[in-house]
C-alpha cells in the first residue's frame, strides 16, 4: 500500500537530514604555540558547531599537577608508568556550560592554570610515556568525530586524518601580553619579562622535543591571531569548517 504523500516527503527529508548530519561529523584539529588563543577559539567554534570540545592542554596540565603533587621523578620510568596507571582525567560541564577538568574525581581546573604548572608542563608532556597515554585517550574521545581538539600534535600525531587542520600562531610579544593579562585576572602577578621568558622556553621545548614535537603540517590552514579578536578567530574556524563540510556533501 502506498504511503500518504506527506509521509513519503517527511521520510525522504529525514533520510537527507541524517545523511547531512553524518556528513557534518568531522574532526577539527587545532595546533599552535601557547597563548595564541587556541583553547578559547576551539571552545567557541565547538559551541557554534554543536561539537564536543576537548582540551588536550588541560590533560597534560592535570598529569603535571599529579606528578608534582606525588613528587614523581621524571627520570624514573617505573614511577612515571605507575603514576600514569593511577590517573583518570575527564571533563565535566557545569550548569553555565563551562567545561571543568577533573583528575581522579576532583576538579583541578583552577589549580592547573597556575604559572607553576605552566613552568613544568612542557617538560612533563615531552615524556614518551605521557604522550602515548594521552594520545590513546584522545583518540578514544574522537572516535565518533564531531569534535574540536586543540594542542601541539593533534594534526600531526593524534588525528593526522582530521578533515580540518589549523595551525595558530601570533607575535611572541603579543602572546606574552595576553598571558600576563590572564595571570593578573587570576591574581598571579608576574613581570612581563618572566612571562615572555616562560613562553620562549615552552616554545623551544615544544618544538625540539623528540616525541611528537610541535610542527605545522603541510595541509594545515594558518591563522595568525596577533591582531584578531576572539570572535574573528572563531568565525574564521567556523567558515573553514563549513567549507570542508560543504565540499564533503558535494562529493557525496
Amino acid at each position: 500500500m502506498r504511503q500518504p504523500l506527506l509521509f513519503r516527503l517527511f521520510l525522504r527529508f529525514s533520510l537527507f537530514l541524517c545523511k547531512y548530519t553524518f556528513m557534518q561529523n568531522i574532526i577539527i584539529a587545532i595546533d599552535g604555540h601557547s597563548s595564541c588563543g587556541k583553547s578559547s577559539t576551539a571552545k567557541g567554534a565547538a559551541a557554534h558547531l554543536g561539537y564536543t570540545y576537548i582540551d588536550t592542554g588541560a590533560m597534560y596540565r592535570a598529569v603535571t599537577f599529579y606528578f608534582l603533587e606525588k613528587h614523581i621523578s621524571l627520570s624514573n620510568d617505573k614511577e612515571v608508568a605507575q603514576a600514569l596507571d593511577e590517573i583518570n582525567i575527564e571533563f565535566r560541564t557545569d550548569s553555565k556550560g563551562k567545561s571543568h577538568t577533573y583528575l581522579n574525581g576532583k576538579s583541578v581546573e583552577n589549580e592547573i592554570r597556575k604559572l607553576y604548572i605552566a613552568n613544568k608542563v612542557s617538560e612533563v608532556s615531552a615524556l614518551a610515556a605521557v604522550r602515548h597515554e594521552m594520545v590513546a585517550q584522545q583518540r578514544k574521545m574522537g572516535k565518533k568525530k564531531g569534535i574540536v581538539m586543540d594542542g601541539r600534535d593533534i594534526g600531526s600525531v593524534v588525528f593526522p586524518e582530521a578533515e580540518l587542520k589549523i595551525f595558530m600562531t601570533a607575535d611572541p610579544l603579543i602572546r606574552a601580553q595576553r598571558r600576563q593579562a590572564e595571570l593578573m585576572e587570576k591574581g598571579d602577578l608576574m613581570s612581563f619579562e618572566d612571562v615572555l621568558e616562560n613562553l620562549k622556553k615552552r616554545d623551544h621545548i615544544d618544538s625540539t622535543r623528540s616525541e611528537s614535537p610541535l610542527v605545522q603540517v603541510a595541509d594545515a590552514q594558518i591563522i595568525d591571531t596577533s591582531y584578531m579578536t576572539l570572535d574573528e578567530q572563531i568565525d574564521m574556524v567556523c567558515i573553514m569548517a563549513d567549507q570542508v563540510m560543504a565540499h564533503k556533501l558535494d562529493k557525496n
